[in-house]
């Protein structure tokens, strides 16, 4: 049994080989499409003021009120970081115009205080992208189809979109007040949550997971309905211009996304190799207040475990990115220990995987720690090898061994 002492807190893991080199590869693809897309990386703080997400997440929205990570060590009400959106804005809106007109992803971890479950941490990775600008519908294509290059550079291919509006921010009364006008006859049939969220935020109630619920929703007009006819023109133009660029989506009138700042655009990216429960990632268009600005964007984000489900499901591990095995330095005598350790340096300028023992072992022990390493080749030193200018050469998945110059080892390796 696991000794608790030294165990990673409830929801919070530690990320080892070989599963790190998943990870790795997700993060070296995804600066490589993101670069492609002309995206630069924005790096902001873990804590935040309390502020920056209440402003932009919603004070009534699940993560601000149930999920958040904050406490006040001084003046100011700090907060973990729960998204990587809020951040950015508020990093952003402080460049001035050139903020105004940006394009950014981040990397990072995120938290939220939630119940641990497959695919679902406290503290989780998100990789994101964030484009500044006023609502344009080929901005917001083109974002889903940098999303999608993301999933199929991870090898997560076969991916299902949906995509629905929020309408602009003068249809979100009309939207409110003809949503709870139809569901008003059904009040009793919904559950005790959504009884609540009819005056609260009555679009959580079309995205309820009850089957009362959802039965209810079936019978009442989507909020797309009570749209103006200008966002449902807009949300036309988003569908043809994937189509123009051989994206395939379909429209979703119930998709409505949980946090306040959306508008027009959002969308959902499934995949079936999770299962019943497919929902993998997703973005939209937000206008996100931040005090006295707002900034107007674009973005997505995806989780890094729940992405590393999809991928284990379809076969993809992290033994499969793990780096080339590399070489191991057998150290025969304290002269071979002295110069091993130049020779250790000359091999690693040249980029090459290398180790060895510094401490004067037997053979044994040190065979040992080269088959623990994973070592392809070990490189066997004594005073005869070193007098005569050469190295013993052991391949291990072979067990053959030969003696080669020390010269022809450098300018092969």
């Amino acid at each position: 049994m696991a000794n608790n002492e030294f165990q990673s807190l409830q929801g919070m893991s530690d990320i080892q080989a070989p599963e790190i080199f998943l990870w790795q590869m997700m993060e070296e693809r995804a600066r490589a499409v993101f670069n492609s897309y002309s995206y630069d990386e924005l790096r902001t703080p873990i804590l935040e003021k309390l502020s920056v997400f209440q402003r932009s997440l919603g004070d009534t929205t699940d993560v601000v009120k149930k999920e958040m990570y904050s406490f006040k060590p001084s003046k100011h009400e700090l907060a973990m970081r729960p998204e990587g959106t809020a951040g950015t804005m508020r990093h952003l809106a402080g460049r001035g115009e050139e903020g105004l007109n940006a394009r950014v992803f981040y990397i990072g971890p995120m938290f939220r205080y939630e119940r641990p479950q497959a695919g679902r941490k406290r503290q989780f990775h998100q990789v994101g992208v964030e484009a500044t600008g006023e609502p344009n519908p080929l901005a917001d294509a083109e974002a889903i189809a940098l999303q999608k290059s993301l999933l199929d550079a991870w090898g997560l291919t076969g991916s299902k979109i949906q995509v629905s509006t929020r309408g602009e921010p003068s249809d979100r009364q009309p939207v409110a007040d003809g949503l709870r006008a139809a569901l008003q006859p059904h009040l009793s049939d919904l559950c005790d949550d959504c009884q609540r969220r009819i005056d609260e935020n009555v679009l959580r109630v079309i995205d309820c997971k009850n089957e009362n619920c959802q039965k209810v929703v079936d019978q009442v007009p989507s909020a797309i309905e009570f749209m103006s006819d200008a966002s449902r023109a807009y949300l036309d133009q988003v569908i043809h211009a994937l189509e123009n660029m051989g994206v395939e989506v379909t429209v979703n009138p119930k998709l409505i996304r949980g946090l306040d700042y959306y508008v027009h655009t959002v969308w959902e990216i499934s995949h079936s190799a999770l299962g019943a429960q497919d929902a993998l990632a997703g973005g939209g268009r937000y206008e996100i207040s931040l005090g006295k600005k707002s900034v107007p964007g674009v973005g997505f984000a995806v989780g890094f475990e729940r992405a590393i489900m999809a991928l284990n499901a379809c076969g993809i591990e992290g033994e499969q990115f793990a780096p080339d095995c590399g070489l191991w330095l057998v150290s025969l005598g304290e002269s071979a220990l002295t110069e091993n350790m130049k020779l250790a340096a000359e091999l690693r300028s040249k980029g090459i995987r290398c180790g060895m023992e510094l401490a004067a072992k037997s053979m044994k022990a040190q065979m040992r720690k080269a088959n623990r390493s994973g070592a392809a080749k070990v490189i066997i030193r004594g005073d005869e090898e070193i007098e005569k200018g050469t190295v013993m050469v052991k391949d291990m998945a072979e067990g053959t061994q030969e003696e080669i110059n020390l010269e022809e080892l450098i300018r092969d390796a």
